[in-house]
């Protein structure tokens, strides 16, 4: 690597670097530099350790009040006791340890695939690699939307300039330049110098690397705050919250339970060891790694429909979104555009007339129509044939176009080199080159109609250059153009004797006309519309077109109807100050549904705006100047085959497939995860309510114990955790995008669901404490046998309750449980389980197990099945949701 690369010369730092800029590096240098530097990676955080994973198990409040039991029993020579709650112990934390590695490995294996890439040049050709393998010396290629893959040096640029908040926290673009600057010159007064991590908002350059990974800018900065802890996601804590919330409550109980025994004369150890499995069985042990697990399977299980998630708490906040902003080229559209009509002063030309060949031939001396294609050949950064170089679909219809009335574009080329370059600018909406012909330059423009009028005032006819005197019968002809659903663009040139920089080029200019190209709808959004819409999604157009454009494009896709009035599309120049608006004046924003003529700051503010109004915002975007807007969103969303680098680096999703219509699956994702947690908790909560409840029950009055403490614990590993994690697997409701979008700020557990937790653990309690009077009282049975028969009940029961969880208004027979095959699983495994509890000594014994008869058994099943009979009518009598 270089020291102080600024205050050098090009020349002298290629030398210093042993670097060619014209071929660039061979392999074999290449090797040994990488031999010498390491790859170009900020240096992370060490990951997790598997054994530091499996430690952190038993740093949890659950293990806590576990291990005490197993204190307490082995203090008091309950040795069979300790171990099995031992036992107990192990298993909670070793689900812990594999669901946590497991969900941190689907997570990186993700991460892995949107690394960042560059363009270099190796072995004398341009080379696209993972900007983790550029070395030193390395001459890379930089453009508009790159983002800087490491430190380098400028040896040549062209209008460049970069945005470099990410080291300085400055949001202005820094114009470049390659001038020597002083030793003492400070990082971000650096202009000669590109730093990884920043982004090319405008023009072109060519740069040689000076230092990669921890030894860059960044790389520095970034290793002062290593020891940072990560933040938790919202989801976890309120999880966390939940968990901690129940700990104290059913301490409290716990703790009156034993009281209460006691003093009934109920043996004192018995009591205490009871009031312990209880606290241990209220508490959903391992929820927040379910949680961790079950968001972690719903990012793979996107990425293999080319949704990739960067972010673990992104699938959370996908099934809370309100309101997605997109643009309108490429993602409510095709994206292949074609030359539909040119409009001169004084003719009109259809594609449809390029097939007569008189037509043709006519246009052969035809001085506008040809300064037109000229001009859009010339202002071209596209390849005829190369549809990746450096180009967009408007650039390459414009090639098709000018090889369909045969003109060789190559020849062109050749004929007039470029000098200098003017890049689009989002802002100015313009683009401009300067090319030399014999002893002349000849000046090339193509942009927004508005502005390309305002920068021009002569126009070309048939007789001639004349004063431009009718600019406004241009607009009224755009618009009408427009409203049919065309993208216009404006053409005009200047030829002049001598060379003018980039910033002069666009003064003084002579009008041509425009060329319109139709970029019709994609076949499926407005099917994704509409199921937005039954979500309460609301869909909002924000793109840089005409307004009658965006209106036509956003009636064809459902976005807004024939009859809706104008206030529904807003153009981009009413609302340029944000920060003040009236009331009416939010009120019309709230209400429109496509913006038009937006700037990239717009975007930004746009999306600030929905978001003080308490949306949960997503933004589609692809280019550099989307980038903002992409960052500010709640999701961020890029698009992975023409996104720029600058959008997919800070996008919480990346869209592989460029299909807007993948937002939806994402959304659907994320909203069927969050309710398998939901349906994992109050299932959970509902079966330790009735451990508790029935057990409390028991104790105040003096009937016999319905559950022992290893009998607490066994439930909790069989009945309870196989048909929950079953419940975290599950597809989802099938409406579930006929809901509206949840409140972020709604407890995982609402009012009503909380009244169905409690009203599914007493109809499970019922059946409990009526099983064990009715074996008390009636039959007169022995304590240890009504005790199996109360603790078959609850096993018996718990597990019908999973039936319970599904909403009152779906079918009883066919819903998201009845479907799920993990569902019947679990409940088949967990009755092997108590088959194999039932026959093995060892189990009966720690159990306290002992033969019961058939009709003992017909007795269990019959207020086993009751208890789902009983809950079943009181949600059909809407008591529950």
């Amino acid at each position: 690597m270089i020291k102080n690369p600024h205050n050098i010369l090009a020349q002298d730092v290629l030398l210093q670097l042993d670097a060619d800029p014209e071929n660039g590096l061979s392999t074999t240098d290449v090797q040994k530099r990488q031999a010498i530097y390491g790859e170009n990676k900020l240096k992370r955080k060490r990951a997790k350790s598997g054994w530091l994973i499996l430690v952190e198990q038993f740093f949890d409040p659950i293990i806590y009040i576990l291990s005490s039991a197993m204190l307490l029993a082995f203090i008091f020579g309950e040795w069979l006791e300790g171990f099995s709650v031992l036992v107990v112990i192990l298993i909670t934390s070793l689900i812990g340890f594999f669901m946590e590695r497991q969900a941190i490995r689907s997570v990186e294996s993700l991460q892995k695939m949107t690394q960042t890439v560059a363009n270099v040049l190796r072995d004398g050709s341009i080379k696209r690699i993972k900007a983790r393998y550029l070395v030193p010396g390395d001459s890379i290629l930089l453009a508009s939307g790159d983002v800087v893959p490491a430190d380098a040096r400028l040896i040549w640029h062209q209008s460049l300039a970069v945005k470099e908040s990410a080291l300085t926290g400055e949001s202005h673009q820094v114009e470049k330049n390659v001038d020597v600057l002083p030793l003492e010159t400070r990082l971000i007064e650096q202009t000669n110098m590109v730093f990884k991590g920043t982004i090319i908002t405008r023009g072109n350059a060519k740069a040689i690397v000076t230092a990669t990974g921890d030894k860059t800018a960044i790389g520095q900065i970034s290793s002062l705050t290593q020891e940072t802890g990560q933040e938790k996601t919202p989801l976890e804590k309120k999880l966390n919250r939940l968990s901690h919330w129940l700990i104290g409550l059913t301490l409290i109980l716990a703790v009156l339970i034993a009281i209460s025994g006691y003093f009934q004369g109920k043996d004192l150890m018995l009591m205490i060891k009871t009031g312990i499995a209880l606290a241990v069985a209220a508490i959903p042990e391992g929820l927040p790694i379910v949680a961790t697990i079950a968001l972690a399977k719903g990012m793979v299980k996107l990425s293999k429909q080319k949704v990739i998630i960067k972010k673990l708490e992104s699938v959370q906040t996908l099934g809370e979104t309100t309101i997605i902003c997109t643009d309108k080229t490429g993602t409510l559209t095709e994206n292949k555009m074609a030359v539909q009509r040119l409009i001169f002063q004084s003719e009109v030309l259809n594609t449809t007339d390029f097939g007569d060949e008189d037509v043709l031939n006519r246009l052969k001396d035809d001085l506008v129509f040809s300064k037109v294609v000229q001009v859009g050949i010339l202002c071209n950064n596209s390849q005829h044939g190369q549809e990746k170089m450096n180009g967009d679909s408007i650039e390459i219809a414009l090639l098709d176009f000018a090889k369909m009335v045969n003109y060789n574009s190559v020849e062109i080329r050749s004929q007039y080199p470029e000098l200098e370059e003017m890049p689009f600018d989002a802002e100015q909406k313009i683009m401009a080159t300067l090319n030399t012909y014999e002893d002349q330059y000849l000046v090339s423009v193509k942009g927004a109609l508005e502005s390309v009028l305002d920068s021009c005032d002569r126009i070309l006819t048939k007789e001639g250059i004349l004063p431009f005197e009718n600019k406004k019968e241009w607009y009224d002809r755009v618009d009408i153009i427009a409203s049919e659903g065309l993208r216009v663009l404006a053409f005009a040139y200047k030829e002049i004797s001598t060379k003018l920089s980039a910033d002069q080029l666009i003064n003084e200019l002579v009008f041509l006309g425009v060329i319109a190209f139709i970029d019709p709808p994609r076949a499926d959004i407005k099917s994704a519309i509409q199921i937005y819409k039954d979500a309460g999604v609301k869909v909002i157009m924000i793109t840089g077109d005409h307004p009658d454009t965006a209106r036509k494009i956003g009636e064809e896709v459902g976005l807004i109807a024939i009859e809706d009035t104008e206030e529904s599309v807003i153009h981009g120049k009413t609302i340029v100050e944000m920060e003040n608006l009236s009331s009416k004046e939010e009120s019309e924003i709230l209400n429109a549904k496509v913006f038009a003529r937006m700037v990239p700051k717009q975007k930004l503010d746009l999306v600030n705006f929905y978001q003080k109004h308490n949306a949960i915002v997503g933004m589609i975007g692809d280019g550099v100047n989307d980038a903002p807007a992409i960052k500010k969103a709640d999701i961020g969303i890029a698009m992975g085959i023409r996104g720029t680098e600058a959008a997919k680096e800070v996008a919480d999703v990346i869209l592989m497939d460029d299909q807007f219509t993948s937002t939806e699956l994402a959304i659907r994702q994320g909203r069927t995860i969050f309710e398998n947690i939901r349906n994992f908790v109050v299932y959970l909560l509902s079966c330790n309510l009735a451990e508790i409840i029935s057990v409390a029950i028991a104790s105040i009055s003096n009937l016999p114990l319905p559950l022992l403490p290893l009998q607490i614990l066994f439930l909790n590993l069989v009945t309870d955790i196989f048909p929950a994690l079953a419940l975290g697997m599950g597809k989802g409701n099938a409406g579930i995008m006929k809901q509206p979008p949840r409140n972020p700020n709604e407890p995982i557990i609402t009012k009503k669901l909380w009244m169905s937790t409690i009203i599914y653990g007493i109809s499970i309690t019922i059946s409990v404490i009526g099983v064990t009077i009715y074996a008390n009282f009636v039959l007169k049975l022995s304590s240890e046998i009504i005790n199996n028969m109360a603790f078959y009940t609850l096993v018996l029961a718990q597990l019908l309750n999973v039936f319970n969880i599904p909403h009152r208004s779906a079918s009883f027979f066919k819903n998201e449980v009845t479907t799920n095959l993990w569902v019947w699983v679990a409940i088949a495994l967990s009755i092997c389980i108590m088959i194999i509890a039932y026959y093995i000594p060892v189990l009966q014994q720690v159990l306290s197990l002992v033969q019961l008869s058939v009709e003992q058994f017909v007795t269990v099943s019959i207020f086993g099945v009751g208890t789902l009979i009983l809950t079943q009518i009181i949600k059909r009598l809407g008591g529950t949701v």
